[in-house]
């Protein structure tokens, strides 16, 4: 009756039953992969992003593939303000309900059924869905660590076929917090013109860079046809406003047939509603605020998980260049997922197994960073009496 790109397996994993049993029990579980920002103890100046989802302008109806023009001139000033991009044209970029919306319409443009792209490994378990949903094969390229985080460039052209239509990056990447830097973007200009792929690069952590130089976005990439993928739900911390964009750029002929299929594709859909477009230039506003707030957790619970690790030799943090998470080190005396079970039974600790993000092999962790601080504090204490206890 169903078909087979919905074929996935829905039972509940261990970790899932686990999480239940325990809440059952009447125990507190310290949350370190607390990853929903509104949840999290931000202060949102809640009047006036209230306030901006009221404008009159929302009662008429005007049907925009792209998004209302002063929605797209918003996003344009932030590429601006935020990454000095200062001939960005509001005419490149459409608008989207979510990213997870922008890559199904960048997936439709691009492949047939059975076409392929290559997403890095490890990264986020969404892609997996949105391929089966699009019938698109993703091909893993792996990123290698040491000494810091970097893309496999023999593998990633070892990767290419001819049913290759373009390659994903992830800028900083989630969860390994590893940004591409200049000389892999030489290299991935040079692979996509030699194969006429495109590229695909998800920015939604790009202003979280934990330096104070801000990263470069994609959405300067003019060497070859590029999709940049971002969002409030990131930039502001508002998941709740479905707010995103795809921003095209590359060589002029190929921008503008992209774009021109692109609005077909829009304006088959008509998914952006008038209030949250009209609110557009308010809640990007936020960002001023709400950033700061969190990176300076962010870099709080780093620094705290720095020193309490500097206090044992059971497990080692990655190093993380930007975004919301960071990924530890441990030692494999079990299964990350058998180790995530027994962190929430015997200490009420919730943590991501390193599989839950195709992570090579076990002896990985994935931890939020924008826990809030005494939470994250005391989680990382009773995880590490854990390791050291089975080392």
């Amino acid at each position: 009756m169903f078909s087979d790109r919905t074929n996935w397996k829905l039972t509940r994993n261990r970790l899932t039953e686990t999480i239940e049993e325990v809440r059952s029990s009447g125990a507190r579980v310290l949350d370190l992969t607390i990853s929903n920002p509104t949840r999290a103890g931000l202060r949102y100046d809640n009047a006036k992003i209230l306030q901006s989802l009221a404008s009159p302008q929302a009662m008429d109806y005007d049907p925009q593939p792209k998004g209302l023009p002063r929605a797209r001139a918003a996003v344009a000033e932030y590429y601006q303000a935020a990454h000095g991009i200062h001939n960005l044209d509001p005419d490149q970029l459409i608008l989207t309900t979510s990213t997870s919306e922008g890559y199904s319409f960048v997936f439709r443009l691009l492949c047939n059924p059975g076409d392929e792209l290559l997403v890095p490994k490890p990264s986020y378990p969404l892609f997996e869905f949105l391929a089966d949903l699009e019938d698109v094969k993703l091909v893993p390229y792996p990123l290698i660590y040491d000494h810091g985080w970097q893309m496999d460039f023999p593998s990633l052209q070892q990767a290419v076929t001819e049913h290759t239509r373009g390659i994903v990056v992830v800028h900083p990447n989630n969860p390994t917090g590893s940004f591409v830097q200049s000389h892999e973007l030489e290299s991935l200009n040079g692979l996509c013109r030699e194969h006429a792929l495109a590229l695909v690069a998800d920015e939604v952590f790009l202003d979280y860079a934990h330096g104070l130089a801000p990263r470069q976005s994609f959405a300067a990439n003019s060497d070859v046809l590029t999709f940049t993928l971002s969002g409030v739900s990131k930039i502001s911390a508002l998941p709740q406003m479905k707010i995103a964009w795809i921003v095209t750029s590359g060589p002029a002929a190929v921008v503008q047939a992209a774009q021109s299929r692109l609005e077909v594709i829009a304006d088959t859909y008509l998914s952006m509603n008038a209030p949250i477009q009209w609110a557009t230039p308010t809640l990007l506003d936020q960002r001023k605020s709400i950033q700061q707030q969190l990176l300076t957790r962010v870099l709080a619970n780093l620094k705290e998980l720095d020193r309490q690790l500097a206090a044992q030799q059971a497990c080692q943090r990655l190093d993380v260049e930007g975004g919301w998470y960071t990924v530890l080190r441990v030692p494999v005396t079990q299964t990350d997922e058998e180790l995530a079970v027994a962190l929430l039974r015997s200490k009420a600790v919730l943590v991501h197994p390193g599989h839950f993000y195709d992570f090579p092999s076990d002896g990985y962790l994935v931890l939020s960073l924008i826990t809030p601080e005494n939470e994250f504090a005391e989680g990382i204490g009773r995880l590490l009496e854990l390791l050291v206890a089975n080392c």
